[in-house]
């Protein structure tokens, strides 16, 4: 039974977002329209209440400090290589470091550190498992083999390192190591190679005449041609017997010298191999340098960077099948993808030509097509079934605007269309989950093509069959060991609130594995039996539950971590609300605090945040990760303010309309969108104003420029942290996403960057900008600064952290940070 009053219905009904069809199933409760709710009728997040609360005020000195003060928090979550044991990390007092900390599972509550001497028990990098329960696994430079007896044996040392572990159809153990790929006998410790490759031209032993006077030489002197012979023969021999002899490793496969390895992957039958080649070409130039200023020697160092989107060229991918039995190489050519030759930017280029009075042809020739390899998803997107007959590849468009899963067909080497996902603005870069099922041939993975992020299962040749439909969406899937369920966290019941379910792969019913009504992530343990859980409140870190893999069964807290110094301190519970949007059908989720008496007769002054990466939900019922800037708008509200914290249009969580409204005009429906808010604050928050301000770091930075510039009315002040002015000197993998590029859509990029609208400044504005940062460069401050200063702007002011990358990391320039920040809005508000 859920512990919300029947209000909560009303805020957690229709969260449509745009025109996306979605039906729902017996996934989901069925739930009427209401009207978006009033204060009083918001989401009460359940929160765990302080154990000692007296009259604390809260401070910025203390919740700037280094967040040790809070308590021994676990991170890291997991399971020791057998599986009885759950495994987790707390950082060290005073420390960086982190101690390795273990609970056997039947008396979880009883946590110990780790021992040095096994910490490869516990910490491991890679784990695999072969069919009779023998387990490999890798630990920094080493490899180690548990057999079933309970024996770990250490296979490897340092030497040339293992990695990429698998298990063969025949039981060997397969890894890599360098530019080869070799099987161990773990029985007999024979070790041979299956495959290598190089970059380099193929060495031929009888290299064709260059010219006339060549040929004419090896026509007319003997000599010459009895040497060619003889090394021809020589090569035809030792080809020979590296086919036919088991004792010669077999000749390496060359690629072209200019290209470099993009991806590799061999069947666990070890006859075949798949492998993605691209240009080798510098990622950046010799100008992508950050100067440092405070270092140990006094000097200044110029640190590598980024390039920037401005800089960016397109990539392509050769892929290649490889018989590893006869040598041959057979390209794989992508003309069986549907849409690979699409102009799928043909009206973009229109429009910008037009603005520059030229006209746009469309062209049909090829796009550049990659594995798919994203800044987030790190997943091996190639993957062979368990029995070594089928392999998968999934494909995305250099352009962003397509992703494709496709079969290869062993016997005709080509490629075939298993499922296409097309986006007119960009393809999520999050739910790229897939892979094959343990016992048939059948493909599960995300889509987000019916406007939410779900699940699927699809043989090769048929239609995908959803597993889970609805507005919300599903990520992080784990496919249980026996094939039986796969495991997914959702936001089904509230798009703030996240629980674990999994999906029976017999009868298609979806189950839910836990009801701890928050923010909850999952790891399933080995055997598919338990899941340790991290589970969050709003106003409560997360600490750690365990449960066994069953639907009734409650989930059983671990971990107390919090100090009393954080127990006793008033932290603020914010409620989620529904705002209506003038823009869209959809309400705008967000996280409102209120201070005693806010429906006085007196006004309120108001503050509002704005959430960093653009797509990054903050709107939800646990712990944010933006903590620090949480216990800060609870001393806020402890003196009287209110705040607002939106998950504006392009945050994570709503769907994939929400995600795109941003599409080439950045800034501009989260600006209407805080509007939206600010006028949701003054009907139902008695919040006067003309005394809001507003803050963000990041894009939340550039969300407070937006806003100041181009609605100089919405905000009294405004305080930009680590912010974007000019998103062409941003980085290609998120830019190119949203604004495509700047050779193709400089429109995109004037429309949605700052300092081509710093002339609307018109009220106080405070910049933080941390000088080495590498994710958003200090140099996007020098040019804005630069531009308010030829502009005369007189009212705003500069503060630079010289040690600071874009994550603060020094408690003492936090402090600073957050000094001014609250100065700017004491002085305004």
């Amino acid at each position: 039974m859920k512990k919300y009053s029947t209000l909560f219905l009303a805020a957690s009904v229709t969260f449509a977002l745009g025109g996306c069809a979605s039906t729902t199933d017996n996934t989901s409760t069925t739930a009427t329209a209401s009207p978006v709710p009033s204060v009083q009728q918001a989401v009460t997040p359940e929160v765990e209440m302080p154990t000692a609360v007296q009259n604390g005020k809260i401070t910025l000195k203390q919740v700037m400090a280094d967040p040790q003060w809070m308590g021994a928090l676990p991170t890291d979550m997991g399971w020791s290589v057998d599986g009885s044991k759950i495994v987790f990390e707390r950082e060290k007092q005073d420390s960086a470091l982190s101690d390795v900390y273990i609970a056997d599972i039947n008396t979880p509550n009883e946590a110990v550190k780790a021992p040095l001497s096994d910490l490869h028990k516990y910490r491991f990098d890679e784990r695999v498992v072969r069919n009779d329960g023998v387990i490999a696994f890798a630990f920094e430079d080493s490899v180690f083999i548990q057999f079933t007896n309970g024996k770990t044996v250490q296979l490897t040392r340092g030497g040339n390192s293992l990695s990429n572990l698998s298990f063969m159809t025949d039981g060997r153990l397969m890894a890599l190591s360098g530019n080869r790929f070799v099987a161990i006998n773990l029985e007999t410790g024979t070790r041979e190679e299956l495959l290598s490759w190089e970059f380099a031209d193929e060495p031929k032993a009888v290299e064709p005449a260059e010219d006339y006077i060549a040929q004419e030489q090896h026509t007319l002197i003997q000599y010459i041609a009895l040497q060619r012979k003889n090394r021809q023969e020589k090569e035809d021999a030792e080809q020979a017997l590296a086919q036919s002899n088991v004792s010669v490793a077999p000749a390496p496969f060359y690629f072209d010298k200019s290209h470099r390895l993009a991806g590799i992957s061999v069947s666990p039958a070890g006859n075949y191999a798949v492998v993605a080649t691209t240009e080798s070409k510098p990622s950046r130039d010799d100008s992508d340098i950050m100067p440092h200023y405070i270092q140990e020697d006094s000097r200044i160092a110029a640190k590598s960077v980024r390039q920037r989107v401005a800089d960016a060229e397109p990539v392509n991918h050769e892929l290649w099948l490889l018989n590893l039995k006869t040598g041959e190489k057979s390209a794989l050519n992508y003309f069986s993808l549907p849409g690979y030759n699409d102009d799928v930017l043909a009206s973009v280029k229109t429009e910008n030509a037009k603005a520059n009075g030229e006209s746009y042809e469309v062209n049909r020739l090829p796009r550049p097509i990659t594995l798919l390899q994203s800044w987030y998803w790190t997943k091996p997107s190639i993957r062979w079934h368990k029995n070594g007959e089928a392999v998968a590849v999934m494909l995305e468009a250099w352009d962003n605007k397509d992703r494709w899963i496709a079969t290869v067909n062993l016997e005709n080497k080509s490629l075939e269309n298993q499922h296409r996902l097309h986006d007119d603005a960009w393809v999520n870069y999050r739910f790229n989950a897939f892979d094959w099922l343990n016992n048939s041939e059948t493909l599960y993975f995300q889509s987000e093509h019916s406007g939410y992020a779900h699940l699927y299962l699809q043989t090769p040749g048929e239609k995908p069959v959803a597993l889970t439909s609805g507005q919300y969406i599903v990520d992080d899937i784990t496919l249980s060991p026996d094939d039986n369920y796969l495991y997914f966290k959702a936001n089904i019941e509230h798009p703030g609130l996240y629980e674990i379910y999994r999906a029976d792969l017999s009868d298609k019913s979806i189950e839910t594995m836990t009801d701890l009504n928050g923010m909850t992530d999952y790891v399933l343990s080995p055997d598919g039996s338990q899941l340790v859980l991290s589970h969050s409140k709003v106003n409560k870190p997360a600490e750690l539950y365990v449960k066994p893999a069953q639907e009734a069964v409650a989930a059983a807290q671990i971990t107390q971590s919090t100090s009393d110094t954080f127990n006793a301190l008033p932290w603020a519970v914010p409620k989620v609300v529904a705002i209506p949007s003038s823009h869209t059908d959809a309400p705008i989720y967000a996280r409102v605090y209120l201070p005693e008496n806010y429906d006085s007769k007196t006004s309120n002054k108001a503050v509002v945040f704005n959430h960093g990466a653009g797509y990054l939900q903050n709107a939800h019922l646990g712990w944010s990760g933006y903590f620090r800037e949480y216990m800060f708008q609870s001393m806020l509200v402890q003196q009287g303010y209110v705040v607002l914290d939106m998950d504006y249009r392009a945050s994570a969580g709503y769907g994939r309309d929400w995600r795109t409204a941003i599409y080439r005009q950045m800034g501009t429906p989260e600006v209407q969108d805080l509007r939206d808010g600010v006028n949701w604050l003054v009907d139902n928050a008695n919040v006067d104003r003309a005394r809001i301000g507003t803050y963000g770091g990041s894009y939340g930075g550039f969300l407070t420029f937006m806003s100041m510039f181009t609605a100089p009315d919405l905000f009294a002040a405004g305080a930009a942290l680590r912010p974007v002015t000019d998103w062409a000197h941003y980085n290609t993998p998120y830019t190119a996403n949203i604004l495509n590029t700047p050779d193709i859509d400089p429109i995109a990029y004037e429309r949605s960057s700052p300092i081509y609208f710093a002339e609307g400044l018109q009220k106080p504005l405070l910049i933080n900008a941390p000088m080495v940062d590498d994710n958003v460069f200090f140099h996007d401050t020098v040019r804005l600064v630069q531009r308010l200063i030829e502009l005369e702007k007189e009212n705003f002011e500069t503060a630079i952290y010289p040690v600071e990358p874009h994550g603060f990391v020094q408690p003492s320039s936090w402090l600073d940070e957050y000094r001014r920040i609250y100065k700017l809005f004491e002085e305004n508000l």
